[in-house]
């Protein structure tokens, strides 16, 4: 059991491969601290749960199905939609490929299949604060953007900004003369 002072973290997982699913479920039972709320097979499926069960991170396979990195669409829509961070998990350890996805779909970090002992480590370290991975990837995005995009991304990622319009020029006034 997770302690006060060991906040249980909830997980869903977006995961179409069922043995892998089987894999993940079974190393989060194994923590006391990470706890599955779910396992979804295919975007809409996983945007519906994480709406419901509102996790503290999801799990996302980049290819769901047929259609090429659908999990990228699948993890901007939920970022999006509720507060919760995202980890990329995928076969693709090429860095153009984990850069470009990770930017699309507003990642928080990522998380290759051949690195899978370090799942329930990067799961904790995402949740629990800001990592070097997160912090790299809202650089990635932010490059993008102007100055009114990027407030615009803070807002929609959870930032508090602590913003205030300017004060409104006074008329300028002509001679009565």
């Amino acid at each position: 059991m997770a302690t006060q002072a060991q906040k249980e973290i909830r997980v869903l997982v977006v995961e179409d491969d069922d043995d892998f699913a089987r894999l993940i479920l079974h190393t989060l039972q194994q923590s006391d601290d990470l706890r599955c709320v779910g396992i979804a097979k295919g975007r809409q499926q996983a945007v519906q749960m994480a709406k419901q069960q509102l996790p503290d991170v999801v799990l996302m396979d980049l290819n769901l199905s047929s259609s090429y990195m659908d999990g990228i669409d699948a993890a901007r829509e939920i970022r999006t939609a509720i507060h919760t961070k995202i980890v990329i998990l995928t076969v693709f350890e090429n860095p153009e490929i984990i850069l470009e996805a990770s930017k699309r779909s507003f990642a928080s970090g990522y998380l290759f299949k051949s690195q899978f002992s370090l799942l329930a480590g990067t799961l904790r370290s995402t949740v629990r604060g800001h990592t070097p991975q997160e912090w790299m990837i809202r650089s990635l995005i932010l490059s993008d953007l102007s100055y009114a995009e990027r407030t615009v991304f803070d807002m929609m990622m959870g930032k508090k900004l602590n913003y205030s319009p300017p004060p409104k020029p006074l008329p300028i006034k002509k001679p009565l003369y």
